[in-house]
């Protein structure tokens, strides 16, 4: 044995670490062979809505919380409260410059205590007025809807996640107009006017427009309250977000063009929630359908539904809520759930290629610049990243993941580039079913100039023509 050789007891314990040390590197390689377990599926309707980022809310009453089968109901499964009727107008300042938050702050605290987020709901409406705001009109109403809302958020400043700030706004039927209350003949400015005192008096809070029989992208109302909510961004009006009330019934039934509806409005650059659910009948169809929309919709905040059992319904005739009066779950519960579990915790990515159909090549960064302003053209289709193209719910089409296609005018022929993503409408784009491309702020069709085919040939806006020049496929 070597001058160098070590003891016996010291070889032993050499091999021994040695052994040790191979042995974690052989499970530490199993392990990381081994598939992480899938995430459990949650067991109750918030919960399931959390895996993804949204909440899964209800609507409450003071006076049920009494009610032991409600109160465990409401606390065990949902994750959000709105005040059904007590944070209304007539509620909270039955007489004028006299506020009382009674009955909203039970439900509140309920909510708070049960470590549940509240949305506010609701600061100005044509009704539930008191009798001294119904008698008043003009300026004097006016002051008097600002005076309001200054009271009641600075009760709740820094407290409420969501505020409905103006409520029904806009008539039924095909008309289009503002609906015929002494609100609107205070001015036709007046939901400008509330949303900016309603900013000024919690800048925390996110502001909602809240309006029913608008889930139908082709109703007349639907689209005057998207070009409403379009005017209010482009001026910078303080609105965040939309909510879609969603009483879906006979006579108002759910459209699957629901989703195009949430994907349109969230293109604007305002969230968008579900925010007083109840179908008719209860179909577990239509639940898991109005789940799977704000699950396809990353701007979809949540959805809450209104009332707890079918009991507690506004309307208890038509059984629309997911529990039975005894507080049994029905099948569309169930549906709700199983929707909830399924859904992705983050938005689908869609990158691929935009292929001209005339051209057969793809839209394509030249070069693989990243410059700002670098006009697009079309070049043989490949994989680089220069030709990967994203389309967001906002409505961007982005490469690179922070430049959008940016078009740089509204006008025939402006030029179409790479822009630093900024969220201005000139950056969102609306993907028709026929294949053309067409920009928010123009209202002008993705065009290939001249209707070259060719590689390097350069694209432009330019009014739509279903040319094969202006349609497109995604791969």
């Amino acid at each position: 044995m070597g001058s160098h050789a070590l003891p016996g007891a010291a070889v032993r314990q050499k091999v021994r670490l040695l052994l040790l040390a191979l042995l974690a590197g052989v499970l530490g390689v199993v392990a990381a062979l081994v598939a992480p377990p899938a995430q459990a599926a949650e067991s109750t309707l918030g919960a399931a809505a959390a895996q993804s980022g949204r909440y899964f809310g209800v609507a409450i009453a003071a006076n049920r919380l009494s009610d032991s089968t409600y109160a465990t109901i409401a606390n065990r499964e949902f994750n959000s409260v709105t005040a059904e009727n007590e944070m209304k107008i007539d509620a909270t300042q039955p007489q004028r410059g006299q506020f009382n938050f009674t009955a909203a702050d039970r439900v509140y605290n309920w909510a708070v205590q049960n470590g549940k987020q509240v949305r506010g709901h609701t600061l100005a409406w044509h009704s539930q007025q008191p009798g001294w705001m119904q008698s008043l009109s003009g300026s004097a109403l006016r002051q008097a809807m600002i005076d309001h809302i200054n009271g009641v958020m600075a009760h709740y400043k820094g407290k409420i996640a969501q505020w409905d700030v103006v409520n029904e706004a806009f008539a039924d039927g095909s008309s289009g107009a503002r609906r015929d209350s002494n609100l609107q003949r205070s001015g036709n400015d007046w939901i400008e006017v509330a949303f900016r005192a309603a900013r000024a008096a919690d800048p925390s809070a996110k502001l909602c427009y809240n309006d029913y029989n608008v889930e139908n992208w082709t109703w007349a109302k639907t689209q005057a309250m998207y070009a409403m909510v379009r005017d209010f961004k482009q001026r910078g009006v303080p609105i965040d977000c939309v909510g879609f009330q969603a009483h879906f019934n006979s006579g108002s039934p759910y459209n699957a063009n629901f989703r195009t509806t949430l994907q349109n409005f969230a293109a604007l650059g305002v969230d968008v929630a579900v925010t007083e659910l109840d179908i008719q009948g209860a179909s577990s169809t239509t639940y898991a359908n109005v789940v799977n929309d704000c699950l396809a919709v990353s701007r979809c905040l949540g959805i809450t539904v209104w009332g707890v059992r079918d009991s507690d319904s506004w309307r208890s005739g038509d059984t629309p809520l997911l529990f039975n009066n005894d507080g049994s779950k029905k099948p569309a519960y169930t549906a709700v759930l199983n929707a909830l579990n399924g859904g992705s915790t983050t938005p689908p990515a869609d990158g691929g290629t935009i292929k001209g159909a005339a051209s057969g090549r793809c839209l394509d960064v030249p070069s693989a610049s990243t410059t700002d302003g670098t006009q697009v053209q079309l070049y043989d289709c490949h994989t680089g990243t220069n030709q990967q193209w994203t389309h967001t719910d906002a409505g961007e089409l982005r490469v690179y993941g922070n430049k959008c296609l940016d078009a740089a005018g509204t006008g025939n022929g402006a030029k179409v580039q790479i822009y630093s993503c900024w969220g201005g409408d000139n950056q969102k784009w609306r993907l028709n079913s026929n294949g053309s491309i067409v920009g928010v702020q123009s209202g002008l069709c993705l065009d290939a100039v001249g209707g070259s085919t060719a590689n390097g040939t350069l694209i432009q806006l330019y009014s739509c023509s279903n040319g094969d020049n202006q349609r497109w496929t995604r791969s």
